[in-house]
């Protein structure tokens, strides 16, 4: 099955969804990868370029893949990937993260994490949208429980559905522990989203995806419709 992973922002907590995703599947016996098609801000080691999201979807991984499979495109400056890519005069299109995606690794599950929030920009005109919907993946949605996650939530629910991709479930993270009313922001996520909770991971200072995973419930991603592979 395929998953592409978005967020309502950056820093959400998308990679700890993604790698306590893989975990769980994992932990039914099933294989499975996590793939970052593109991701900014990276050391230069002895390896080549690497970044921190795509180490940690590496480590979360089925045994057997490299780093390259699970991020194909590495840009060093810590910005916004077309600003990134403009600075190290890097093409930065649809086309080319389809490229390191399509076949790609092989595995019964397939995630794709996205960069920031849906429509953040790649060339030109194209945005994260636009490789989603090159993918036609079902979206799992992330929303961190802070202050306006309410709109960003909703409002990037009903973008995913407007654009015809199924919305196949929604995960609630907790970045920042001092939040006020997280139980009742949560508590109206579950009353307006049109799709299925999936789980909800609180904070932790170091947060482990592993054990994070025990607290996921997969069954509904068993019912979400998932278009053929391009």
């Amino acid at each position: 099955m395929n998953l592409f992973i978005t967020g309502t922002d950056t820093e959400v907590g998308k990679t700890l969804v993604t790698a306590s995703l893989l975990h769980a599947i994992r932990a039914r016996g099933e294989t499975a990868v996590g793939l970052k098609p593109v991701a900014s801000g990276a050391e230069r080691t002895a390896e080549g370029l690497r970044n921190e999201d795509g180490l940690a979807l590496l480590a979360a991984s089925s045994p057997g893949f490299h780093y390259d499979q699970i991020n194909p495109l590495v840009l060093e400056p810590a910005i916004a990937p077309h600003i990134a890519a403009e600075e190290v005069e890097v093409d930065l299109t649809v086309e080319r993260l389809l490229a390191g995606i399509t076949p790609g690794p092989s595995a019964d599950w397939r995630l794709v994490e996205g960069v920031g929030g849906w429509r953040v920009p790649l060339s030109g005109r194209e945005t994260m949208e636009d490789l989603a919907l090159a993918l036609a993946y079902p979206v799992v949605l992330v929303v961190a429980l802070r202050l306006g996650c309410l709109n960003h939530a909703m409002l990037t629910a009903d973008r995913i559905r407007q654009v015809g991709l199924p919305l196949a479930g929604w995960i609630a993270t907790e970045p920042d522990p001092c939040q006020s009313r997280r139980d009742e922001n949560f508590a109206t996520l579950q009353q307006w989203l049109p799709a299925p909770c999936l789980g909800r991971l609180p904070w932790a200072e170091s947060p482990d995806p592993k054990r994070m995973a025990g607290l996921l419930d997969l069954s509904p991603l068993s019912t979400a419709s998932q278009p053929a592979r391009p």
